[in-house]
């Protein structure tokens, strides 16, 4: 896909509107064809949104999923689910989530469902901005099983989980879907006591069926859930490293760390385009339009207008709609300011 100057882009999720997530503590009240108008209109609403806000590149919104991954598991065989995480109470976190337990062969004979849900997507997404499917990889799935004795530890289960994504990578391609973007948090957030070559090779082997097939990229942020980050927030111990990631582009957060690291963005340009974070999805300040200016304005000063795409830090799911809007309204205008001047 031609790279032109600036693009404007999401990572993949967009907030939930509230009778959505009421009807999800009501599901037994609803039979299939009921569902299906549900999340017909919950997609909608996110993609009109994205539309209205003037968005090169939208998603489906992620309406139909709990947290970017956290439904994933239900499609896993050789899974038994818990839905109780162990801390129930005080400040909500990342600890709230639950960990599965392993209880045979890892497999998805139907797939993950992202097909589905990209479909639903062309179906209901008016024509002029592109299409994209954001899909979380098997390292940073790998982090909700518990490891058992048939997969040992964390780096077994993602080689058990690398099949069945590149499985759904495929088949989202066969679909239509020209731009995916591999979800791998996870790889950031243990980058700095990890085996980086090994990160890199799972990632690679991963994707490779679908390499020169789609605009690929991969998202590395460091956690978002209930808006707190997860890690310890610093890109430099990825690299070199991870500039062998065979992707089209790499995503990075940078308005939540203030822009440190910006300069690294740089030696990122030199192999594939760039998608800066430039809107905090942690912070209720709505950005300017002038913001964003001096926000691109400073990427700028590291990398070509070609190699730049811009969008919020990490997914919106975190962020009240109104302020998900107002934030990505002004990401459009600060960039056609920007492109304009080009």
């Amino acid at each position: 896909m031609p790279h032109e100057p600036i693009v404007t882009t999401v990572v993949g999720s967009y907030p939930i509107p509230g009778w959505l997530e009421f009807s999800g503590t009501q599901l037994a009240a609803f039979g299939p064809p009921d569902l299906a108008e549900l999340w017909d209109d919950a997609v909608t609403v996110a993609v009109m949104d994205q539309v209205r806000a003037g968005l090169d590149v939208i998603t489906d919104g992620e309406q139909t999923r709990t947290d970017f991954n956290l439904s994933f598991y239900a499609f896993l065989e050789g899974v038994e689910l818990d839905r109780s995480p162990l801390r129930q109470f005080g400040p909500p976190g990342h600890d709230q989530r639950p960990i599965h337990r392993i209880t045979g062969a890892l497999g998805a004979p139907s797939g993950l469902g992202v097909v589905d849900e990209f479909r639903r997507l062309q179906r209901l997404a008016p024509t002029g901005p592109r299409l994209k499917a954001s899909v979380p990889g098997p390292y940073t799935l790998a982090g909700r099983l518990e490891p058992t004795g048939r997969y040992r530890d964390r780096h077994a289960v993602t080689e058990a989980l690398i099949p069945i994504v590149r499985r759904e990578l495929a088949s989202l391609v066969d679909a239509g879907c020209r731009v995916i973007t591999v979800d791998e948090p996870s790889m950031s957030c243990y980058a700095d006591r990890e085996d980086r070559r090994w990160l890199v090779d799972a990632f690679n082997r991963t994707v490779e069926p679908v390499r020169g097939r789609c605009y690929l990229g991969t998202h590395l942020c460091f956690g978002n859930y209930k808006g707190r980050a997860v890690a310890r927030r610093r890109y430099a111990p990825m690299f070199p490293d991870f500039l062998d990631l065979q992707v089209d582009e790499l995503h990075v957060e940078m308005a939540n760390r203030e822009f440190a690291e910006l300069e690294l963005i740089a030696e990122m340009a030199k192999k594939m385009d760039v998608a800066v974070g430039i809107v905090d999805v942690k912070n209720y300040y709505i950005e300017t339009i002038d913001d964003i200016e001096q926000r691109i304005r400073a990427c700028l000063r590291h990398l070509p207008p070609d190699r730049l795409s811009v969008s919020p830090d990490c997914g919106l799911s975190q962020t009240a709609r109104w302020a998900a809007f107002a934030k990505l309204s002004a990401l459009v205008q600060g960039a056609l300011r920007v492109r304009a001047t080009l």
